[in-house]
């Protein structure tokens, strides 16, 4: 056990990170989709643990907490034509939602709700979400393997629930949910990619199994910014803060926003469509 003096600024707690959520507008009920840069929030007595617990106080037991989080395989496995390559194909782990890992880059946020006792996982390796709470097994059943970002996707589902995103801390450019109003919006050539993919079978095995998707790697259509998600996110802030729509608010010392997925959906879609007309 650590020995060293106590810090000068009062820590964070669970207790002071759940009023925070309920200042920001997190109510009992809401089914809220997080994205966190924990560090941001300052020193939490708990560690991110007690960031967790404060969302589900604030969500209550008839919300949830929903996370994007991929799949870490530790490296990257397909050769340029989506399959995965020849000489780690008898190696690679077949992806099982009851035990994979999310991926490390979506930080230690997305890997303490992964992993949570109870937690639901979706079977869409690459677009995997997961949920804790009252609606997890809705959010995250039956996801479509091919463009799993699109209808009858977790992300379709968080707009139908009257969801909201939940950014703490983290940068705007990594609001999983515009993935969702790429595949919805009507576009010329969208950026799509064909994946390969080793899913756990019921029997022990491993089934292969190839899957279309948006290229999530880059912006969907030619001509956009890398971190486009970003200036659509502050556009939509700078329209709709104070609404119902948007609130600006401070979890621990982080600076953070809450929106209403379908409002930030909408507003993207339009976003794109105007200015990439077919």
């Amino acid at each position: 056990m650590s020995s060293s003096s106590p810090p000068d600024v009062a820590p964070a707690t669970r207790s002071s990170l759940a009023d925070d959520l309920r200042t920001l507008s997190v109510a009992e009920g809401d089914t809220v989709m997080v994205h966190a840069a924990f560090r941001r929030v300052g020193t939490v007595l708990g560690g991110p643990d007690a960031l967790v617990d404060a969302l589900l106080d604030a969500v209550g037991p008839r919300g949830s907490v929903v996370s994007y989080q991929d799949w870490e395989l530790g490296l990257d496995v397909w050769d340029d034509t989506g399959a995965v390559r020849s000489e780690l194909r008898p190696h690679v782990p077949p992806y099982d939602p009851t035990t994979a890992r999310p991926a490390r880059d979506h930080g230690v946020l997305a890997a303490t709700i992964g992993t949570r006792p109870g937690v639901r996982r979706s079977g869409n390796p690459g677009a995997s979400v997961a949920a804790l709470g009252a609606r997890a097994e809705e959010l995250t059943h039956d996801h479509p393997l091919d463009h799993g970002y699109g209808e009858g996707s977790p992300l379709a589902r968080l707009v139908a629930l009257g969801g909201r995103v939940l950014m703490v801390g983290a940068p705007l450019d990594t609001m999983t949910l515009l993935h969702h109003a790429e595949a919805l919006a009507d576009l010329p050539d969208k950026r799509r990619v064909r994946v390969e993919y080793p899913l756990a079978a019921a029997d022990g095995g491993v089934a292969w199994r190839w899957a279309e998707e948006l290229d999530t790697s880059r912006p969907v259509v030619a001509g956009l910014a890398d971190d486009y998600f970003a200036d659509v996110v502050a556009a939509f802030l700078d329209a709709s803060t104070g609404t119902q729509d948007a609130r600006r608010g401070r979890v621990g010392a982080a600076d953070s926003v809450l929106v209403d997925a379908a409002a930030i959906t909408s507003y993207a879609v339009t976003w794109l469509e105007e200015r990439h007309r077919t």
